[in-house]
């Protein structure tokens, strides 16, 4: 096929969680011209009608979309996708719908209640009742990936949280309770035969004490020289088949409820009575090739070549 990979045009100096992005162009890039398609790339801008003529006249069979933001405001992540949709392309991964529904995290919260899947307690200005003073809660970006604007500072008692409550952009941020407890991230790969669920991993947070919030922060995913992210670690090792039976199938509930496609990623946590909890779902995740997704390939024993193959197979 004739394919483009659509990614986000980069800014200025950009930081390492947005310049991310060009790894996965080269990986994608990479096996799809050994499965014997033609690739091009075409950055996403504000500038829609520019886009959409180079598409118009591009005339490609499909295109790889890696867009995780536009202009770096991870709400407009599902412009790109709503052009193809228009313009009748088809594309890879999940669909604008899914993509919009997954990235807002208190409508996936909602949508995921809607279908009995577990998800921490959320705080709103309607339930402050339910703040309980000891009890800790984590603030978070409506819209944001990467850890963005998440740090330990974001943990607060509820005590501290009915100082902070009227501060808060309820536009951009949401609070749920903290889940303090062993941390998932788990990938799902298309096949002819419907979804498979990878091995999962689990985020193991060494040397942290009992004050130390355990969250996969922005620190601890891009700063190199931080204790955070020379103290958080991905470990595959073997947990329960009635854990695994449990995480599986939360990870299908999820892929079935919002209709996702091609790859995708759930995060959970587990309480102290190892209850899950879904902290979010990406709908594409991150494959650049030091990804939790490409590890978790390798740990199953799927070459990349082929994962990127199931997903273009899968298209909208």
């Amino acid at each position: 096929m004739k394919m483009a990979i659509l990614y986000n045009e980069l800014s200025e100096n950009a930081a390492a969680d947005e310049a991310d992005v060009l790894d996965q162009v080269n990986l994608v890039e990479k096996h799809l011209v050994s499965l014997g398609h033609s690739t091009e790339h075409i950055q996403v801008s504000l500038d829609l009608k520019t886009l959409r003529k180079t598409l118009e006249r591009g005339q490609y069979d499909a295109l790889f979309n890696l867009t995780e933001s536009i202009d770096n405001f991870g709400e407009l992540i599902t412009f790109g996708p709503a052009l193809l949709d228009v313009l009748k392309i088809p594309y890879t991964g999940s669909s604008y719908e899914a993509i919009f529904l997954t990235s807002n995290k208190p409508i996936a919260k909602k949508i995921m209640q809607f279908h009995d899947i577990p998800v921490p307690l959320s705080i709103t200005l309607e339930n402050l009742n339910q703040i309980k003073d000891t009890t800790r809660y984590i603030i978070k970006p409506i819209w944001e990936d990467g850890s963005l604007f998440l740090d330990e500072e974001c943990v607060v008692t509820g005590a501290r949280l009915k100082e902070r409550i009227y501060d808060i952009d309820f536009r951009f941020f949401f609070i749920e309770q903290y889940v303090d407890g062993r941390e998932f991230n788990i990938s799902i790969l298309a096949s002819s035969n419907g979804p498979v669920v990878l091995v999962p991993a689990e985020i193991v947070f060494t040397n942290y004490d009992n004050e130390k919030p355990k969250i996969v922060g922005y620190a601890a995913k891009w700063n190199t020289e931080s204790f955070e992210y020379q103290n958080t670690q991905r470990s595959f090792t073997k947990i329960s088949s009635t854990l695994r039976r449990e995480l599986n199938h939360i990870c299908l509930q999820c892929w079935d409820s919002f209709n996702l496609k091609g790859y995708a990623r759930v995060d959970i946590r587990l309480d102290e009575y190892e209850a899950p909890y879904v902290l979010e779902i990406n709908a594409n995740p991150c494959i650049s090739p030091d990804s939790g997704f490409i590890a978790a390939l390798n740990e199953s024993g799927i070459q990349e070549v082929d994962a990127i193959r199931r997903i273009v197979e899968d298209l909208n």
